[in-house]
């Protein structure tokens, strides 16, 4: 449904800087490709260019932005985080979809199952004995929710993920599609020349406001629990191992494993395709690089490069250092020349 520029201003709390108040707005876009109807952002300096022949109906901008050239068409709506202020408006042009209370006939619900009268339960999906599903909750079509689940409020879990007996799950959570929560950790003992798996009898536990990628997995507790902490967000292809204690808005990206009985602390940040050896602790704030190998303790406030992953900037020193290789074995061999015709020229003499 399109609103108003004025209607969304006022809902976003910016100023209208030019434009039509009265145009209507159907939709979000970013700035490289925004049409008519449509509004976009404005937050780094190296896109401006795109805004001078933009043909959006309005723009989010800071409020000490300076624009050099801007259509007279396009409003500028001004206010003190256009980030922020950006992702207001999509959510409101463009709302999650509403799944009305009920239970499809092509569910399959055990009738000890506890769940609010405003749960929506997708066809297909599998709800467990004595699981406990609370208000607005949405489990969609094809998802299995194990034994003994429970499950806050306003959760969404998408198609065919998978959630394993006893697993524990708080408030707005969101489980994409094709994830897993509460697989049997990696666990084997060698002997007698074989693997002799070990117990896994633990479950996950997730807090409130957590987000867990598609295809992402995170494995029970041997014995006690996997903990996910409150506001941490997990992307797609991620492993996390048994026992692993995520602490509080941790961000872990794409193609991340975590070994088991790791320490994550609160607000670290793991990023594309870097791995986490077991029984290591991420240090509060501490940021551990693309494709970073840590093999041990990573102190909080830190950043850690490469593997074996360490200090960012010795690593980067490292790295320029190894890139000029070539030149010095290049030199080397020249002097090594030099040398050698010194010497033989030292022995003619003689």
């Amino acid at each position: 449904m399109p609103i108003t520029l004025k209607e969304l201003a006022d809902f976003c709390n910016a100023h209208i800087d030019g434009g039509n108040p009265s145009s209507l707005i159907y939709s979000a876009a970013d700035i490289t490709s925004a049409q008519v109807a449509q509004v976009t952002q404005l937050t780094n300096s190296k896109y401006s260019r795109y805004l001078k022949d933009s043909k959006a109906c309005a723009c989010f901008i800071a409020n000490d932005f300076v624009v050099d050239e801007s259509p007279e068409t396009v409003a500028l709506l001004r206010c003190s985080d256009p980030e922020m202020a950006f992702i207001t408006a999509v959510s409101l042009l463009h709302p999650a979809k509403v799944y009305d209370a009920g239970i499809s006939a092509h569910a399959v619900v055990e009738t000890n199952a506890q769940l609010d009268d405003s749960v929506y339960i997708g066809a297909f999906a599998v709800i467990g004995e004595n699981v406990n599903i609370d208000k607005n909750s949405v489990i969609l079509s094809g998802a299995y929710i194990g034994n003994n689940v429970k499950i806050g409020k306003n959760c969404r879990i998408y198609p065919y993920a998978v959630i394993y007996d006893d697993t524990v799950i708080g408030d707005n959570v969101i489980i994409h599609s094709g994830a897993i929560i509460g697989a049997d950790g990696f666990g084997y003992k060698f002997r007698n020349h074989a693997h002799v798996k070990v117990p896994q009898v633990g479950n996950v536990v997730i807090a409130d406001n957590v987000e867990i990628g598609a295809n992402t997995c995170i494995d029970r507790g041997a014995l006690g629990s996997t903990t996910i902490g409150m506001g941490s967000k997990i992307d797609n292809l991620v492993q996390v191992g048994h026992n692993n204690k995520v602490g509080k808005h941790v961000i872990m990206c794409g193609l991340t494993g975590v070994s088991g009985s790791c320490t994550i602390e609160d607000y670290a940040i793991l990023a594309g395709s870097s791995g986490i050896a077991d029984h290591v602790t991420i240090g509060q704030a501490a940021v551990v690089m693309a494709r970073s190998g840590v093999a041990g303790d990573v102190a909080a406030g830190t950043q850690v490069f490469g593997s074996p992953a360490k200090d960012k900037r010795t690593a980067y020193k490292e790295q320029v250092a190894i890139s000029k290789l070539p030149d010095l074995l290049k030199k080397v061999k020249l002097l090594e020349e030099k040398i050698h015709a010194l010497e033989r020229s030292a022995e003619n003499k003689m």
